[in-house]
Protein backbone atom coordinates (compact mmCIF):
# COMPACT_ATOMS: atom_id res chain seq x y z
CA UNK A 1 0.00 0.00 0.00
CA UNK A 2 1.65 3.48 -1.36
CA UNK A 3 1.56 5.83 1.72
CA UNK A 4 -0.37 8.96 1.81
CA UNK A 5 0.82 12.48 1.62
CA UNK A 6 -2.59 14.61 1.83
CA UNK A 7 -6.02 13.33 3.36
CA UNK A 8 -6.59 10.11 1.50
CA UNK A 9 -4.27 10.31 -1.30
CA UNK A 10 -0.96 8.83 -1.85
CA UNK A 11 1.31 10.70 -4.04
CA UNK A 12 0.37 9.46 -7.20
CA UNK A 13 -3.33 10.50 -6.75
CA UNK A 14 -2.61 13.66 -5.15
CA UNK A 15 -1.09 14.38 -8.85
CA UNK A 16 -3.48 13.50 -10.82
CA UNK A 17 -6.29 15.38 -8.67
CA UNK A 18 -4.26 18.64 -9.25
CA UNK A 19 -3.23 17.41 -13.17
CA UNK A 20 -5.96 19.97 -15.00
CA UNK A 21 -4.39 19.62 -18.30
CA UNK A 22 -4.19 16.03 -17.61
CA UNK A 23 -8.15 15.54 -16.97
CA UNK A 24 -9.26 17.69 -19.84
CA UNK A 25 -7.95 16.56 -23.20
CA UNK A 26 -9.84 20.02 -24.86
CA UNK A 27 -7.97 22.46 -22.89
CA UNK A 28 -5.32 23.27 -26.10
CA UNK A 29 -8.83 23.49 -28.23
CA UNK A 30 -10.58 25.51 -24.98
CA UNK A 31 -7.34 27.80 -24.67
CA UNK A 32 -6.75 28.71 -28.44
CA UNK A 33 -10.20 30.07 -28.32
CA UNK A 34 -10.22 32.07 -25.31
CA UNK A 35 -6.81 33.42 -27.40
CA UNK A 36 -8.98 34.18 -30.71
CA UNK A 37 -11.61 35.72 -28.51
CA UNK A 38 -9.15 37.85 -26.36
CA UNK A 39 -7.90 39.33 -29.73
CA UNK A 40 -11.15 39.99 -30.75
CA UNK A 41 -12.19 42.36 -27.94
CA UNK A 42 -8.40 44.15 -27.99
CA UNK A 43 -9.76 45.00 -31.31
CA UNK A 44 -13.07 46.31 -30.83
CA UNK A 45 -12.94 47.09 -27.04
CA UNK A 46 -11.32 50.30 -26.11
CA UNK A 47 -8.56 50.14 -24.17
CA UNK A 48 -5.27 51.09 -22.69
CA UNK A 49 -3.10 48.27 -22.87
CA UNK A 50 0.36 47.73 -20.83
CA UNK A 51 -0.17 50.06 -18.24
CA UNK A 52 2.64 49.66 -15.86
CA UNK A 53 1.37 49.55 -11.82
CA UNK A 54 4.85 48.99 -10.97
CA UNK A 55 8.53 48.41 -11.38
CA UNK A 56 8.99 44.89 -12.02
CA UNK A 57 8.54 44.34 -16.42
CA UNK A 58 5.18 41.71 -15.93
CA UNK A 59 3.34 44.32 -13.31
CA UNK A 60 1.49 45.73 -15.88
CA UNK A 61 -2.45 45.79 -17.10
CA UNK A 62 -4.74 46.70 -19.53
CA UNK A 63 -7.62 48.22 -18.95
CA UNK A 64 -11.21 47.81 -21.14
CA UNK A 65 -13.71 51.10 -21.40
CA UNK A 66 -17.42 50.68 -21.80
CA UNK A 67 -18.65 52.60 -24.49
CA UNK A 68 -21.50 53.98 -22.06
CA UNK A 69 -21.52 56.99 -20.32
CA UNK A 70 -23.13 58.66 -17.85
CA UNK A 71 -21.18 58.76 -14.47
CA UNK A 72 -18.30 56.44 -12.77
CA UNK A 73 -18.99 52.95 -13.69
CA UNK A 74 -17.97 49.92 -11.35
CA UNK A 75 -14.52 47.98 -12.04
CA UNK A 76 -14.02 44.85 -11.89
CA UNK A 77 -10.33 43.37 -12.25
CA UNK A 78 -9.19 40.09 -13.47
CA UNK A 79 -6.56 37.74 -12.65
CA UNK A 80 -5.33 34.92 -14.88
CA UNK A 81 -4.52 31.59 -13.49
CA UNK A 82 -1.67 28.45 -15.09
CA UNK A 83 -0.42 27.60 -11.22
CA UNK A 84 1.29 31.25 -10.60
CA UNK A 85 3.66 30.24 -12.89
CA UNK A 86 2.36 30.23 -16.39
CA UNK A 87 -0.19 32.16 -18.63
CA UNK A 88 -0.62 36.07 -19.52
CA UNK A 89 -3.23 38.63 -19.48
CA UNK A 90 -3.32 38.39 -23.47
CA UNK A 91 -5.05 35.52 -22.74
CA UNK A 92 -7.81 36.82 -20.64
CA UNK A 93 -9.00 39.99 -22.83
CA UNK A 94 -12.20 37.63 -23.88
CA UNK A 95 -13.75 38.36 -20.09
CA UNK A 96 -13.92 42.17 -20.77
CA UNK A 97 -16.40 41.57 -23.19
CA UNK A 98 -19.86 41.25 -21.26
CA UNK A 99 -18.22 43.35 -18.88
CA UNK A 100 -17.73 46.68 -20.69
CA UNK A 101 -21.15 45.44 -22.27
CA UNK A 102 -22.94 45.26 -18.54
CA UNK A 103 -21.09 49.10 -17.93
CA UNK A 104 -18.35 48.15 -16.00
CA UNK A 105 -14.75 48.81 -16.57
CA UNK A 106 -12.71 45.57 -17.26
CA UNK A 107 -8.88 45.69 -15.95
CA UNK A 108 -7.21 42.39 -16.27
CA UNK A 109 -3.66 42.55 -14.92
CA UNK A 110 -0.15 40.89 -14.63
CA UNK A 111 1.91 39.19 -12.24
CA UNK A 112 5.49 38.63 -11.86
CA UNK A 113 5.32 34.61 -12.09
CA UNK A 114 7.17 31.70 -9.95
CA UNK A 115 9.68 30.94 -9.67
CA UNK A 116 11.65 34.40 -10.78
CA UNK A 117 9.54 35.42 -7.51
CA UNK A 118 7.58 33.81 -3.97
CA UNK A 119 4.16 33.52 -3.66
CA UNK A 120 4.45 36.45 -1.53
CA UNK A 121 5.47 38.21 -4.21
CA UNK A 122 2.82 37.22 -6.54
CA UNK A 123 0.26 38.08 -4.18
CA UNK A 124 2.05 41.91 -3.11
CA UNK A 125 2.10 42.75 -7.05
CA UNK A 126 -2.03 41.98 -7.10
CA UNK A 127 -2.43 44.41 -4.32
CA UNK A 128 -0.21 46.57 -5.94
CA UNK A 129 -2.15 46.22 -8.92
CA UNK A 130 -5.57 46.97 -7.07
CA UNK A 131 -3.74 49.83 -4.81
CA UNK A 132 -3.08 51.29 -8.84
CA UNK A 133 -7.09 50.95 -9.62
CA UNK A 134 -8.13 52.65 -6.70
CA UNK A 135 -5.99 55.28 -6.90
CA UNK A 136 -6.43 55.92 -10.93
CA UNK A 137 -9.84 54.76 -11.48
CA UNK A 138 -11.71 58.23 -11.89
CA UNK A 139 -8.72 58.53 -14.73
CA UNK A 140 -10.58 55.95 -16.57
CA UNK A 141 -14.43 56.68 -15.83
CA UNK A 142 -14.25 54.13 -12.87
CA UNK A 143 -16.04 54.54 -9.36
CA UNK A 144 -13.26 54.06 -6.63
CA UNK A 145 -16.09 53.00 -4.59
CA UNK A 146 -17.21 50.00 -6.31
CA UNK A 147 -14.08 47.49 -6.93
CA UNK A 148 -14.84 43.82 -7.76
CA UNK A 149 -12.14 41.10 -8.45
CA UNK A 150 -12.42 37.76 -9.80
CA UNK A 151 -9.74 34.78 -10.96
CA UNK A 152 -9.47 31.64 -12.41
CA UNK A 153 -7.50 28.66 -10.68
CA UNK A 154 -4.45 30.61 -9.68
CA UNK A 155 -6.71 33.78 -10.10
CA UNK A 156 -9.30 32.62 -7.99
CA UNK A 157 -6.88 32.19 -5.62
CA UNK A 158 -5.39 35.49 -5.37
CA UNK A 159 -8.85 37.33 -5.70
CA UNK A 160 -9.68 35.56 -2.49
CA UNK A 161 -6.51 37.13 -0.78
CA UNK A 162 -7.28 40.40 -2.34
CA UNK A 163 -10.28 40.13 -0.24
CA UNK A 164 -8.91 38.95 2.93
CA UNK A 165 -6.46 41.64 2.72
CA UNK A 166 -5.87 44.31 5.49
CA UNK A 167 -6.41 47.17 2.69
CA UNK A 168 -5.46 49.83 5.99
CA UNK A 169 -1.86 48.76 6.43
CA UNK A 170 -1.48 49.80 2.80
CA UNK A 171 -3.19 53.56 3.76
CA UNK A 172 -6.51 52.15 1.44
CA UNK A 173 -9.93 51.64 2.96
CA UNK A 174 -10.67 48.73 4.78
CA UNK A 175 -13.41 48.10 2.07
CA UNK A 176 -11.37 48.75 -1.14
CA UNK A 177 -12.65 45.40 -2.83
CA UNK A 178 -16.07 45.06 -2.53
CA UNK A 179 -16.74 41.84 -4.13
CA UNK A 180 -14.50 38.58 -5.08
CA UNK A 181 -15.39 35.78 -7.43
CA UNK A 182 -12.96 32.72 -7.29
CA UNK A 183 -13.75 30.98 -10.25
CA UNK A 184 -12.11 26.84 -9.81
CA UNK A 185 -9.80 28.64 -7.46
CA UNK A 186 -7.19 26.90 -4.71
CA UNK A 187 -7.61 28.45 -1.07
CA UNK A 188 -5.78 25.52 0.94
CA UNK A 189 -2.11 25.35 -0.27
CA UNK A 190 -1.17 22.46 1.75
CA UNK A 191 -1.98 20.04 -0.73
CA UNK A 192 -0.05 22.29 -3.73
CA UNK A 193 2.77 22.38 -1.69
CA UNK A 194 2.69 18.28 -1.47
CA UNK A 195 1.96 17.69 -5.17
CA UNK A 196 3.90 17.71 -7.93
CA UNK A 197 2.86 21.50 -9.08
CA UNK A 198 5.65 22.61 -6.44
CA UNK A 199 8.67 21.09 -7.91
CA UNK A 200 8.33 24.91 -8.99
CA UNK A 201 6.53 26.66 -6.51
CA UNK A 202 9.22 25.64 -3.78
CA UNK A 203 6.67 26.04 -1.33
CA UNK A 204 6.98 25.88 1.88
CA UNK A 205 4.69 25.35 5.31
CA UNK A 206 5.05 29.38 5.95
CA UNK A 207 4.16 30.36 2.73
CA UNK A 208 1.09 27.64 2.37
CA UNK A 209 0.59 29.09 6.10
CA UNK A 210 0.86 33.23 4.72
CA UNK A 211 -1.10 32.76 1.72
CA UNK A 212 -3.59 30.22 1.96
CA UNK A 213 -7.25 32.03 2.06
CA UNK A 214 -9.06 29.18 3.82
CA UNK A 215 -6.24 29.67 7.14
CA UNK A 216 -6.48 33.34 7.05
CA UNK A 217 -9.09 35.73 9.11
CA UNK A 218 -12.23 36.20 7.32
CA UNK A 219 -12.55 39.78 5.89
CA UNK A 220 -14.86 42.08 7.68
CA UNK A 221 -16.93 43.08 4.64
CA UNK A 222 -17.66 41.93 1.30
CA UNK A 223 -19.16 39.21 -0.64
CA UNK A 224 -17.38 36.35 -2.26
CA UNK A 225 -18.85 33.78 -5.18
CA UNK A 226 -16.91 30.24 -4.74
CA UNK A 227 -17.62 28.36 -8.48
CA UNK A 228 -16.57 25.30 -9.43
CA UNK A 229 -17.50 23.03 -12.57
CA UNK A 230 -19.41 19.66 -11.26
CA UNK A 231 -17.09 17.56 -13.48
CA UNK A 232 -13.90 18.75 -11.31
CA UNK A 233 -11.82 16.79 -9.34
CA UNK A 234 -12.93 16.11 -5.47
CA UNK A 235 -10.34 18.32 -4.43
CA UNK A 236 -11.32 21.35 -6.53
CA UNK A 237 -14.79 20.77 -4.78
CA UNK A 238 -12.83 20.36 -1.26
CA UNK A 239 -10.99 23.60 -1.89
CA UNK A 240 -14.43 25.82 -2.04
CA UNK A 241 -15.75 24.09 0.72
CA UNK A 242 -12.64 24.96 3.28
CA UNK A 243 -13.02 28.62 2.32
CA UNK A 244 -16.85 28.64 2.39
CA UNK A 245 -16.98 26.24 5.68
CA UNK A 246 -14.12 28.87 6.97
CA UNK A 247 -15.25 32.14 6.16
CA UNK A 248 -18.91 31.59 5.97
CA UNK A 249 -19.38 31.56 10.38
CA UNK A 250 -18.01 34.79 10.68
CA UNK A 251 -20.91 36.51 8.85
CA UNK A 252 -19.13 36.86 5.34
CA UNK A 253 -22.20 36.94 2.73
CA UNK A 254 -19.98 33.71 0.55
CA UNK A 255 -22.36 31.88 -1.97
CA UNK A 256 -21.63 28.70 -3.63
CA UNK A 257 -21.84 27.94 -7.33
CA UNK A 258 -21.46 24.03 -8.69
CA UNK A 259 -22.23 24.68 -12.58
CA UNK A 260 -23.00 20.87 -13.67
CA UNK A 261 -21.10 19.66 -16.90
CA UNK A 262 -18.64 22.45 -16.33
CA UNK A 263 -14.76 21.38 -16.19
CA UNK A 264 -11.59 23.41 -14.85
CA UNK A 265 -11.25 25.02 -18.18
CA UNK A 266 -14.86 25.16 -19.42
CA UNK A 267 -15.35 27.18 -16.64
CA UNK A 268 -13.11 30.21 -17.51
CA UNK A 269 -14.15 30.01 -20.94
CA UNK A 270 -17.54 30.97 -19.68
CA UNK A 271 -16.50 33.69 -18.10
CA UNK A 272 -16.82 35.05 -22.12
CA UNK A 273 -20.18 34.16 -23.01
CA UNK A 274 -22.60 37.19 -21.49
CA UNK A 275 -25.79 34.99 -21.58
CA UNK A 276 -23.51 32.29 -19.18
CA UNK A 277 -24.48 32.13 -15.86
CA UNK A 278 -21.29 32.65 -14.65
CA UNK A 279 -21.10 35.51 -16.29
CA UNK A 280 -24.39 36.65 -15.22
CA UNK A 281 -23.35 35.90 -11.38
CA UNK A 282 -20.08 38.48 -12.16
CA UNK A 283 -22.21 40.78 -13.38
CA UNK A 284 -24.93 40.78 -10.48
CA UNK A 285 -21.70 41.71 -7.94
CA UNK A 286 -20.59 44.87 -9.80
CA UNK A 287 -22.72 47.18 -7.94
Amino acid sequence: MSEVVFRIYDQAALDREYDNQAKVPAWKQLRTRMDEDSAAVRASVPCRLDVPYGDHPREVLDVFLPSSGGGPAPVHVFIHGGYWQRNDKSGSSYVAGPLVAAGAVSVVINYPLIPTVSMDQVVASCRAAVGWVYRNATSFGGDPGRISVSGHSAGGHLAAMLLATDWTALGLPADVVKAAVGVSGLYDLEPVRLCFVNEVMQLDEGAVGRNSPALLPAPRSGRLLLTVGSTEGPEFHRQVDALAGAWRPTGLLVAVLDLPGEDHFSMAAQLGDPASVLTRAVVALLG
